[in-house]
């Protein structure tokens, strides 16, 4: 009578359950980084509108206007990093700077405009809710 040596090693149904277990690890690992990477994008708009913020105030501590500022918001468009389009709107004595996501951050929905004013700021979500504690991290 022939006896089976035994092999050393996996068979394909175990390599192919390991497979499957490191596909499913890599899924959840994806969508986590892709969040984490669209919150970290978040201070492009937060660092560029309070920029233009700062200037525009230091416009008006010397002009008592926020108009008339040569230089606050002249031209700027975009985010430093590109990830927000900018757009300012002025008048005497007030001002809102309005951050909207754009290309690869444009997916960002939960924080789809961030807006600075004389006044404060605020966020909202895709839909219009408000979302100026998750988008600004104040309470």
């Amino acid at each position: 009578m022939k006896t089976r040596k035994s092999s050393r090693g996996f068979t394909l149904i175990e390599l192919m359950i390991a497979v499957a277990i490191v596909g499913i690890l890599a899924t959840i690992a994806y969508a986590s980084y892709a969040t984490q990477i669209q919150h970290s994008r978040r201070s492009d708009a937060l660092t560029s509108v309070g920029a233009l913020s700062s200037s525009l105030e230091r416009c008006y501590a010397q002009a008592y206007a926020y108009t008339g500022c040569t230089n606050a918001a002249a031209g700027i468009t975009a985010s430093q990093n590109g990830y927000y389009s900018i757009a300012t709107t002025v008048a005497a004595t007030t001002y809102t700077v309005t951050a909207t996501p754009v290309g690869g951050q444009a997916s960002d929905t939960s924080c789809a405009v961030i807006e600075l004013s004389n006044s404060g700021q605020s966020a909202t979500n895709s839909l219009g809710v408000d979302e100026t504690k998750t988008c600004w991290g104040s309470s």
